[in-house]
């Protein structure tokens, strides 16, 4: 009868540890996963982020070339085809108006685009930090070898910073950031 209770408890200990084992594995997998899909939402951020920007830029230059347009038209109508010895008594009784509001656009657009794409640059690096202290900790460190994990390259699904951050931060030395040209 002890051989039965001793066989039935190490039978539903090893049962357990299969169970850890295998929940484990999938954690390691279901993390990975995530880190992955994570770090191409970054790539979508991004370039959705500069797609914008491009786009947004050619408009204040397709209205300038509207504005002309319609200025040269205006001119030439009203004046004759000799129209530009009169520009100025043109420009005098109707002053061009340049929308700036479209620079203010463009310039919103970027501040949020930025900050949705350093959230989403956060949550990528949450994610690394998660999985990273999985694989440290007991039992994941433990079982992270005879389960082979990490299995994939997690270091290379690494944020995006500018080239003076990377400076900065090789260097060890930071400078102001200069506003104005001497």
């Amino acid at each position: 009868m002890n051989k039965l209770i001793i066989g039935a408890v190490c039978s539903l200990a090893v049962l357990g540890i299969g169970c850890e084992v295998i929940s484990f594995g999938n954690d390691c997998a279901r993390m990975e996963a995530s880190i992955e899909a994570q770090y191409k939402q970054n790539q979508n951020n991004y370039s959705s982020y500069f797609m914008t920007i491009k786009e947004m830029a050619q408009v204040p230059e397709m209205y300038a070339a509207d504005l002309q347009k319609v200025y040269e038209g205006a001119i030439k109508g009203r004046y004759g085809s000799d129209g530009s010895k009169a520009v100025f008594q043109f420009i005098q009784e109707h002053n061009p108006n340049f929308d700036s509001s479209m620079y203010s656009r463009l310039q919103q657009a970027m501040q949020s685009g930025r900050a949705r794409f350093e959230s989403e640059q956060k949550m990528l690096l949450d994610k690394k930090r998660t999985y990273e202290e999985m694989l440290v900790t007991f039992p994941g460190s433990a079982v992270n070898s005879f389960l082979g994990y990490p299995k994939k390259d997690i270091a290379s699904m690494d944020i995006v910073i500018d080239d003076r951050t990377a400076e900065d931060f090789a260097t060890k030395r930071s400078t102001p950031i200069p506003l104005k040209k001497d």
